[in-house]
Parts: structure tokens; C-alpha cells; sequence
């Protein structure tokens, strides 16, 4: 169930009608109205109150997910891969793209490649394109491909921001990496990003809304690589 939906039915199940829901939590209903079409997104702070009056957390207000798939917040991703290889991988990520990072030579016509490598372990991230964009990270254990992640994106309206989309990626973590957080925001800017899946099978969405109003997203899934 998408967040839309449930903010929907969240609301529905309270016995509210939107203007009554914003009201409550101080926003027009055209708001409210938007977010249930899926045509906008609430900020953090609206998010917060939500979760309060819901008493839902925000990952469950945020993971679209359905009851019985496959992703868990219990497990740890140790589960799934060598803990040394994801902490190798956030770090590789938050130093090249992320981070400004330097590009290599062009493995194909016109192509953006970004490389680290610390010991045996070897991360390249090589893309195609600008505001419309694919590409793939890929790690490399002993020189043996291990896991991989494909993605296609594009910047869908004025406003976009590459420095705040960097700053998203940069918090990148141990327990969710594979882009940003779920949920980042920055002065007019909100990243948003959900998973479904495990470390080695996922499948993901990301989209940055600049005021309210949705301005990039980006697929990406990926997995284990035998």
C-alpha cells in the first residue's frame, strides 16, 4: 500500500473528512487533497504529526509494503552479506558520487565512471546521461562481481537541486544501503526513498519534492550476483 493510500484510509478508519484532518494538523485541505492523489508530499514536520495521531510510525507510514512481503525490520543485513562489504559499499558511495567524487576514464562513449577500491573489495559506478539518466553500481570481491544495483532517474520539473540529492545519498547507511534515508529534508526540499526486498533481491523508488511539489525521481533495484 502506497502512502497515499494510506493516509487515505488512516483518515477514513479516524472518521474524518479532510478538511476536519487539516485542520488538525494545520494544513488547507487542497493539501490534504493532494497528498491522497499522490500528487504531493507532506514535509517532515507533517509526517511527524501524522505518525502522532495515527500512532503509526513514520517507516510505516513511508515503506510501501504490504503486510506479508518479503522485507522485515527485524533483520539485519548481516543476514543477507558480509558485514565488511556493506560498510565497504556506504563508504564507496558517500566518496564518489555522494561525495563529489572524481570521475575515471569513460568505460563507454560518454559515460560517467567513478571508482573506489580499498583491499579486494572494488565498487565502480558508471552512468549514462543528465537529467535524464541510467546506470549501475556494481561491487567486486577478488575481482569477482558480487552484487549490482541498475537505475533510471529524471528531473521532472524547475527547481531540482544536485547538491541536496548528493546530501540525500550521503546518509546512506548500514541498515538501508542502497540510495538515501527513507525520509531527508532540507529547508523547501524533502527526499523520499522505499524498499521492498532484501540485500540480495530489492526493488526501490526515490523522488525529491521542492514546495510541495514532486521535481526528480528514480528506480533502481538490484541484488546478489552468483
Amino acid at each position: 500500500m502506497s502512502l497515499q493510500q494510506k493516509l487515505q484510509a488512516l483518515r477514513k478508519e479516524k472518521g474524518l473528512t479532510q478538511e476536519e484532518f487539516a485542520e488538525t494538523i494545520g494544513v488547507s485541505r487542497q493539501a490534504v487533497a493532494k497528498w491522497e492523489a499522490g500528487q504531493s508530499y507532506p514535509d517532515l514536520d507533517r509526517l511527524i504529526e501524522i505518525s502522532n495521531l495515527y500512532k503509526v510510525s513514520i517507516d510505516k507510514l513511508v515503506k510501501d509494503c504490504k503486510e506479508n512481503c518479503s522485507f522485515n525490520e527485524e533483520k539485519t543485513y548481516k543476514d543477507y552479506a558480509d558485514n565488511e562489504m556493506i560498510c565497504f559499499l556506504c563508504k564507496a558511495k558517500k566518496v564518489t558520487y555522494a561525495g563529489s567524487g572524481s570521475e575515471t576514464v569513460s568505460s563507454r562513449p560518454n559515460s560517467h565512471d567513478l571508482e573506489y577500491t580499498e583491499g579486494n573489495l572494488k565498487y565502480i559506478d558508471t552512468y549514462l546521461g543528465g537529467e535524464k539518466f541510467v546506470g549501475e553500481e556494481a561491487l567486486w570481491k577478488d575481482n569477482v562481481p558480487v552484487w549490482s544495483m541498475n537505475y533510471i532517474g529524471r528531473i521532472i520539473d524547475e527547481g531540482f537541486s544536485g547538491s541536496f540529492l548528493k546530501a540525500a545519498l550521503s546518509l546512506v547507511s548500514k541498515d538501508y544501503p542502497y540510495r538515501g534515508p527513507m525520509v531527508y529534508a532540507n529547508g523547501d526540499y524533502i527526499y523520499h526513498c522505499i524498499v521492498n526486498g532484501e540485500f540480495n533481491w530489492f526493488q526501490g523508488y526515490e523522488e525529491i519534492f521542492y514546495n510541495n511539489n514532486k521535481i526528480y525521481e528514480c528506480f533502481f533495484h538490484g541484488g546478489s550476483v552468483k
